[in-house]
């Protein structure tokens, strides 16, 4: 006699527009423009003057401005990073790229997940914040005809 396997059911995933506006609470960013692009697999946030340096302990760490002073939301911040890693991304081209990744909380509707995100110079990008496969994968449908619908839900939590 077979065992019967139960089924979970699956939690529902909500659906997302093609572009989205999202916090990230540990960066003190609230509200910035993000691309939802499924053909990329790993996130990016735009970063300018990233470069690692040795603290006089020995330490490594990679200091960086979030965005540019260009950018609207620049807060003129210098961020910095113990823990990260270097790894080879592919860019939008198709080229290979060593870029830094670090792991943040990013605020999508009510939900707050942490998440990879490499550092990458985008400011010849349209949107400083770009979601990959990797966060998208198993939480969102995207409906490419739609946008911010995390945004547009928030407002209509505050209605209420």
């Amino acid at each position: 006699m077979k065992e019967k396997k139960s089924i979970q059911p699956k939690p529902e995933k909500l659906l997302i527009g093609r572009r989205e506006l999202v916090s990230f609470p540990d960066l003190d960013l609230e509200g910035i423009e993000a691309k939802v692009d499924t053909g990329a697999y790993t996130s990016a946030i735009h970063c300018s003057d990233i470069h690692e340096e040795v603290r006089p302990d020995g330490t490594k760490v990679i200091c960086l401005d979030l965005l540019d002073p260009s950018h609207p939301q620049y807060n003129h911040r210098k961020l910095n990073f113990s823990e990260y890693e270097l790894r080879e991304i592919k860019s939008s081209i198709g080229e290979k790229q060593e870029r830094y990744v670090i792991r943040t909380k990013i605020k999508l509707f009510d939900e707050v997940l942490e998440e990879e995100f490499s550092l990458s110079d985008r400011s010849d990008m349209k949107y400083p914040v770009l979601l990959g496969r990797r966060l998208l994968q198993g939480r969102f449908v995207v409906d490419v005809s739609r946008k911010n619908l995390a945004h547009k839900y928030k407002i209509k939590q505050k209605q209420k």
